[in-house]
């Protein structure tokens, strides 16, 4: 029997600046465990737990949570059908999937990310793998923090959004509907807000006088719909070669990632395959749970899988990445480091610059969390540090051999 929600009172000696936390699941094991979860942690406040969609959207405005880490599959109403109502009802809300690793699942989250949703964390099969998953955990617990102390911070992902827009003169509608056209359209009305401005603070270096024979990519949380944006606005520019992709994701999600990124860049986008040839105008995404290197053999460039173990709690990781296409291509690697939490790629990028390589870093002012372009940033090694909706056009001058 699925056990009532529950609206926990404050906790004693909660701090203000605590990010305020909703868990809805359907499973009361689930529910309390990720609860318990988030109350042992003193820079996170539980301030609701629900057993369905329907409960937690009526419940968005009196709980006032900053994260909510919301389950796909619930009796009444689902997670993908709560999605919207909630980010119709509080606009700067975080949210947070939260799936086991089915292809359904995975699908879902991917859909849910392009309707407003931050990021989702894959859940293991069974409750009692929930229960003895580290990894679940930290990983839990870890976005939740880093996002809703972002959104405390700066007024939130939405909130960004609709400076923007006013910023840009247009005018933001209400429902659930104008949001979902907000979360895909987002990163473009991000382009006109004016904390960009910070960014040429920021140390840069000259871009290598080589044009670019592989374009390499590393993102994490908000990468998804980053990448969407990147290969949307890149054109027929790649088509002379390959680009490479790690995006922190696990097994299955990667492979709908790369279909994802086919329809998005009209060109032909998969999982690479270990000793597979990188083609010119192909794009590669690491397959979740392995690394991907490229290697020379044969003199020419391949792919290759391994499952070694994580790199900056990672797998696949962008170090490994970046070290392996520097060391095949030298000064013609074009690497860019996109959104995410932690500083995979940081390391790499410091290999891409000894081989005279060049990089670009997303900004500040567009990342869901600048935690690794701003580690790239802050080597002073990037080409240049630019908003999400530039970073595409300048990928495709340079391709072209201009816009140096």
């Amino acid at each position: 029997m699925i056990a009532s929600s529950t609206a926990p009172a404050p906790r004693d000696g909660a701090r203000a600046d605590c990010v305020r936390v909703m868990v809805v699941d359907d499973s009361v094991v689930i529910r309390g465990l990720l609860s318990r979860w988030v109350e042992a942690d003193p820079a996170l406040q539980l301030v609701a737990s629900h057993r369905n969609g329907r409960l937690a959207v009526e419940d968005i405005e009196r709980s006032n949570p900053d994260v909510v880490v919301l389950d796909i599959e619930m009796p009444e109403m689902d997670g993908l059908t709560a999605l919207p109502l909630m980010l119709w009802k509080k606009r700067d809300l975080i949210v947070v999937m939260a799936s086991t690793l089915t292809r359904r699942n995975a699908e879902i989250s991917l859909r849910a990310l392009s309707l407003g949703a931050q990021d989702y964390v894959p859940k293991p099969e069974s409750s009692s793998e929930v229960t003895t998953s580290v990894d679940f955990r930290r990983e839990l617990i870890e976005k939740v923090k880093a996002l809703g102390q972002r959104r405390r911070a700066s007024g939130g992902f939405g909130g960004r959004q609709m400076r923007a827009q006013t910023a840009a003169g247009q005018t933001i509608s209400q429902g659930p509907v104008s949001r979902a056209a907000t979360a895909s359209a987002g990163y473009s009305r991000l382009a006109a807000a004016p904390a960009q401005a910070a960014a040429p603070a920021l140390k840069t270096r000259p871009y290598s006088s080589v044009r670019p024979r592989i374009v390499a990519i590393g993102s994490s949380t908000g990468g998804p719909q980053a990448l969407q944006q990147v290969f949307t606005d890149i054109g027929t520019a790649i088509r002379e070669v390959p680009v490479v992709v790690t995006q922190h994701m696990p097994p299955t999600f990667t492979a709908i990632l790369a279909e994802h990124i086919a329809k998005a860049a009209l060109r032909p986008a998969k999982e690479a395959a270990d000793g597979e040839v990188l083609k010119p105008g192909h794009i590669y995404v690491a397959p979740g749970g392995l690394h991907m290197t490229i290697v020379k053999d044969g003199g020419q460039p391949v792919a290759r899988l391994t499952d070694s173990a994580p790199v900056n709690f990672c797998k696949p990781a962008v170090d490994p990445l970046f070290d392996s296409v520097a060391k095949v291509y030298g000064s013609a690697v074009l690497a860019v480091v996109l959104t995410g939490m932690g500083h995979d790629g940081a390391a790499g990028i410091r290999t891409i610059s000894a081989g005279g390589g060049s990089v670009i870093a997303q900004d500040e002012a567009t990342s869901v969390v600048w935690g690794m372009p701003g580690a790239a940033a802050q080597t002073g090694l990037c080409c240049d540090i630019l908003p999400i909706t530039r970073i595409g056009p300048k990928i495709a001058g340079l391709l072209s051999g201009g816009l140096r």
